[in-house]
């Protein structure tokens, strides 16, 4: 469970941050997910040790440019470059038809497939070793959150109950080892029901732009890492008209805070906010901002910042090539 900053800037980007892009990529392999994909997003992939071809799933939070507008050219490159899986997309209705029209006007063909699914009406997406869900969130537009849940954490077969239940020891416990459901003398044997879990699972939840935390409470409830937006502190967002519709640092702190959540990153930053304090307001305003209120770990995040969520539930900064 590594966490991979790909953009961390909000409505444009600087010379140091793009906007905004995550990538989580899984404990074993080296398949990840996207979470947004800010333009350029596909330039900041080749900084990394991540692989178009090993791209499970790309998951937009809102329709907002800064979260989507690479969508296109990152598919391009990833044709390009000889993808032949199809790509899942989780996304707000609307997006299949921008990106569809993009690249039938721009006439670029895949040779693979694009699997679109509306957020709106997403119960439950899996793929490889994660369970993701989508909670609604409070922006200008319909804005939404994901949390990933490990699917099989330490599993191990219950070969009591596949005794119990008459299964043939061989090929079959293989497949349902490897969470692969089996047709059994005309039934399907599901896996999950034929596996023991060693540990809780890790779960980690990425918020879109919001101006409510608490609207992932729920979600955040078995969590260990919350990804949430910081845009402002609140001193600028106090000089803001009321509807901004992002959060500050001290929000996001205090429900953290609140929530019992042990791991904390804030990302998503304001364009004013630089790295030298003489230049004007300073991205460490927003660290003692969120610092005041949250007493877990907290991370700022930056563009390639790798982050190791461990089977212990705790996240640390690790090199970005490892």
């Amino acid at each position: 469970m590594d966490l991979i900053f790909l953009g961390t800037s909000s409505g444009a980007p600087t010379r140091a941050r793009n906007v905004t892009g995550l990538a989580l990529q899984e404990e074993t392999g080296k398949g990840w997910h996207l979470v947004d994909c800010g333009e350029a997003t596909q330039h900041q992939v080749l900084r990394t040790p991540l692989s178009l071809h090993e791209l499970r799933a790309i998951f937009i939070t809102h329709v907002h440019g800064d979260h989507c507008y690479g969508l296109p050219g990152l598919l391009a490159s990833a044709g390009m470059q000889g993808r032949k899986e199809p790509l899942e997309i989780v996304a707000p209705d609307g997006i299949e038809e921008w990106v569809r029209t993009t690249l039938r006007l721009t006439r670029t063909w895949l040779a693979f497939e694009l699997n679109f699914h509306a957020v709106e009406s997403l119960d439950e997406w899996r793929g490889g070793n994660q369970r993701v869900a989508a909670v609604a969130l409070s922006h200008r537009v319909p804005s939404y959150g994901y949390s990933f849940t490990e699917a099989r954490p330490d599993p191990r077969l219950d070969i009591d109950r596949l005794d119990r239940h008459g299964i043939p020891r061989g090929p079959l416990w293989g497949q349902l080892a490897r969470g692969i459901d089996v047709q059994h003398e005309g039934r399907t044997l599901h896996s999950d029901d034929y596996l023991i879990f060693g540990r809780p699972p890790r779960r980690v939840v990425v918020g879109g732009d919001n101006d409510r935390p608490e609207l992932l409470a729920e979600a955040c409830r078995s969590a260990q890492v919350l990804v949430h937006e910081a845009t402002y502190t609140q001193a600028v967002a106090n000089d803001a008209r009321a509807d901004f519709g992002h959060s500050t640092a001290a929000a996001v702190a205090a429900f953290a805070q609140a929530a019992g959540l042990a791991n904390l990153v804030l990302t998503h930053f304001s364009a004013r906010y630089q790295a030298d304090p003489k230049r004007g307001p300073c991205i460490e305003d927003i660290r003692a901002e969120a610092a005041a209120a949250y007493r877990g770990r907290l991370f700022l995040a930056e563009d390639f910042a790798r982050f190791r969520l461990g089977r212990d539930g705790e996240l640390q900064r690790v090199e970005c090539g490892r």
